[in-house]
């Protein structure tokens, strides 16, 4: 009995298994009937819908226009689920087809006739609806998708759309909704609608004035807040639009440009960029300084008052360099400053790994100058009044408060990594108001004649020139560099304060009948001698050693009465002859070398020369020397602090360094290439009649030859080591035994090329000098 029930149940078991699986499998081809029926309905009524709009004609695009409007907002009439993301709904694909009816009405119609579905967008203020849908964020993701509609509705319609009122007005309330959080989901979204804004002001820049938005009308503008906003703004019935002429716009923004008013306005364009420009997404920090770009270019005056006065883009830019600068090893080589890639600002794509590898400090490095470069491009391309604001604010929170108390210090190692950057700095500024600013900022804004007494009124400038004479010799020629850099920049001031300003009254000359002048003594102080007479320049110079005319060039142009002697001009060739011969033959060495002789040096002084007076020739510098009768040759001259200690260090030249002696001559040819008529007198002219005291260049090398003429007769084979040294200088011979008075030979290698340099920069000044006359 048992084991039947146990059967029976078994088979009741097995009975109800089968009756399970026909059932599913009954089931699952039920649904795939039901499945194969609706896809052949789907076909069907795609087919007939394609009959139907083929047969019968589209809807007008006005009430296309309008169906897909009325459906946004019936989705919030019948959904009361408003927590679903709004890529669940059909609001996207709705504005996207309200964007393409708009495009595809405006390529109808003719250049700048707005159509009726724009129209209806006018009136009926749909953009301040969807502002209010995108602040409230209702559904989750609306703000994104209104961000999109407005940024793909400014770029796609050619028409202006700003200046209407219904159009303005919500673009500067959604302007202030992006950036009010940091590292925001709709960042993307955000940046790419500020820049499209930006680049239709950039269009038409009297438009800006509509985005200075006054503060006591703020209030004023803000929508209805509360949890019904989103759905009263959908719901609200279409009362049309305020329309505003002509005249109430224009009068709109020229209240808004009026100075008065410039404390009162907020400029939310330029406050939200640089909300962005502190995203850690790298993408979106360089869209908003680009963005930021070009707003500072535009050329409305209230709008570039409005953006140094009203936000924070001085502080943005000072704060920033400072953190960076800051963020630098206290010690960097030099050489890795120096040498390291120029970067432009946005560019700086790195590998820690790698710059690591390289030297330690290059990324930071980098990164301080990349922001630099952006700094400095952005007060390049701004406009004139906000560019000396933003430069000043650079000056007064960069270079006073951090670079000043760093080029004070006493350390030298703390000293050449600072004068290292600021080189560098220097070199890579090009914004005329940011260089002015800089060179204020080193040299003082001081233009009259300096005095011994004063030369320490400026600490930060009087401390740099010291520096050209260091006990270190590497922040010596660090700091030779650095003026070496800062005199060939593009700003007149520079040589004004360092030269020009001393020499300007011509009161280093002597003004005394020859009668009453006073006896010199050795050809010193000052060269006043007739260096016909002088043994130096006399007939037993060999003939070799002259430069004779027919080794002038062949395009040397002929003496003429216009460039005699007699109206103050000395003959080229007995200039050229006298820095030529100036070193005596048993002291030239280049003879022996090919390749280095006096021509070689013409090419680059060309060129040179021709790069300078490109520079120079808005300066209005006179083409001669001021006339005598109106200088104020009673004044005491001074050389000034400058010069004063690069013939200092020039008088030196024998027993310095050599590489620091090639620096101090590389300054001193600079200057002396510069198409100015007293400076070129002062520097380049052996034959001027210096009054007492006074020294000119060509008298501190003259007083140089004569210490070497008697040093020479002391040291054995002086010639041959002094070619064995400019061969080993060359690379033509090994570096082998150390040879006795190594500094000496390589200080006379270095006079007799600056002596050859200096003939050819005298040659070369003459020649264009003459080209040029009529």
């Amino acid at each position: 009995m048992p084991g039947s029930l146990y059967e029976s149940s078994n088979l009741d078991r097995g009975g109800n298994n089968r009756k399970k699986k026909i059932e599913e499998f009954s089931r699952s081809s039920r649904e795939k009937i039901v499945q194969s029926k609706n896809k052949m309905f789907s076909k069907f009524t795609s087919i007939l819908q394609h009959a139907v709009e083929a047969l019968a004609p589209s809807l007008p695009l006005q009430e296309d226009f309008v169906y897909h409007w009325k459906a946004i907002t019936h989705y919030y009439i019948e959904t009361s689920d408003d927590k679903a993301p709004v890529t669940d709904t059909n609001i996207p694909s709705h504005l996207e087809q309200m964007l393409e009816i708009l495009t595809q009405e405006e390529l109808e119609r003719e250049s700048g006739e707005t159509g009726p579905c724009m129209e209806y967008l006018l009136h009926h203020k749909i953009l301040e609806t969807l502002y209010t849908l995108g602040k409230a964020d209702c559904p989750p993701g609306m703000k994104q998708q209104v961000l999109t509609f407005y940024t793909k509705l400014l770029a796609h319609i050619r028409q202006p759309l700003l200046p209407h009122i219904n159009v303005h007005r919500p673009v500067q309330k959604l302007i202030r909704l992006c950036g009010d959080v940091l590292a925001a989901p709709t960042e993307n979204e955000e940046i790419q609608f500020l820049c499209i804004v930006c680049a239709k002001l950039k269009q038409d820049p009297y438009l800006v004035n509509f985005f200075l938005e006054s503060k006591s009308k703020r209030n004023e503008n803000k929508s209805p807040g509360g949890a019904d906003g989103p759905k009263n703004a959908a719901l609200s019935p279409d009362t049309g639009q305020e329309h505003a002429d002509g005249g109430e716009v224009a009068q709109a923004a020229a209240s808004n440009s009026s100075p008065s008013n410039n404390n009162n306005n907020n400029y939310n364009l330029v406050t939200s960029l640089l909300n962005l420009s502190k995203s850690p997404d790298g993408r979106i920090v360089v869209k908003a300084c680009e963005g930021l770009m070009l707003l500072v270019s535009l050329p409305e005056p209230a709008a570039a008052r409005c953006l140094t006065e009203n936000t924070e883009l001085c502080e943005l830019l000072t704060d920033r360099l400072v953190s960076l600068y800051k963020a630098l090893p206290p010690s960097i080589d030099p050489l890795d400053i120096e040498t390291v890639e120029a970067i432009n600002w946005g560019l700086d794509v790195y590998n820690v790994k790698e710059d690591a590898a390289v030297f330690a400090g290059k990324r930071p490095l980098i990164s301080f100058l990349s922001w630099l470069d952006y700094c400095d491009q952005l007060i390049k391309e701004a406009q004139k009044s906000a560019a000396s604001v933003m430069a000043k604010a650079v000056r007064e929170r960069f270079f006073v408060c951090v670079m000043e108390p760093q080029l004070m210090q006493t350390s030298e190692v703390g000293i050449l990594t600072s004068t290292a950057l600021l080189n560098r700095i220097i070199r890579q500024v090009t914004s005329e108001a940011l260089l002015l600013e800089t060179v204020n900022f080193l040299l003082g804004e001081e233009s009259e004649a300096e005095t011994p007494a004063a030369i320490a009124h400026n600490p930060v400038r009087h401390r740099l020139i010291e520096h050209c004479d260091h006990l270190s010799d590497e922040i010596s020629i660090m700091t030779l560099r650095l003026f070496e850099q800062l005199i060939q920049k593009p700003n007149q001031h520079i040589l004004h304060s360092l030269v020009l300003r001393n020499l300007q009254e011509r009161n280093y000359l002597e003004n005394k009948p020859p009668e009453e002048r006073e006896p010199v003594e050795n050809g010193q102080p000052h060269d006043a001698v007739d260096l016909e007479e002088d043994p130096l320049f006399g007939d037993d110079i060999s003939p070799d050693s002259r430069l004779s005319s027919s080794d002038w060039l062949s395009s040397s142009p002929s003496q003429s009465p216009d460039h005699s002697k007699s109206e103050g001009k000395t003959e080229v060739h007995k200039i050229v002859n006298s820095f030529l011969c100036l070193v005596p033959d048993e002291a030239k060495s280049s003879y022996y070398v090919e390749g280095s002789g006096y021509d070689t040096y013409l090419r680059d002084a060309h060129r040179q020369f021709r790069d300078y007076c490109g520079v120079c020739h808005r300066w209005d510098w006179r083409g001669s020397p001021k006339p005598f009768e109106k200088c104020n040759l009673e004044l005491p001259f001074f050389e000034g602090h400058f010069l004063k200690v690069l013939f200092d260090r020039m008088g030196r030249i024998l027993d310095q360094p050599y590489d620091v002696n090639l620096q101090v001559t590389a300054v001193l040819s600079k200057l002396s290439l510069l198409p100015h008529a007293h400076l070129h007198e002062y520097l380049l002219d052996p034959y001027i009649n210096l009054a007492p005291g006074c020294r000119s260049l060509f008298s501190v090398v003259v007083r140089v030859v004569g210490d070497l003429m008697l040093r020479i007769q002391r040291i054995p084979d002086f010639t041959p080591k002094l070619l064995l040294v400019r061969k080993r200088l060359l690379g033509l011979e090994p570096e082998g035994i150390t040879i006795d008075h190594m500094t000496l030979l390589e200080g006379v290698i270095v006079l007799e090329e600056f002596c050859k340099e200096l003939a050819a920069i005298a040659f070369v000044k003459y020649h264009a000098t003459a080209s040029s006359s009529p």
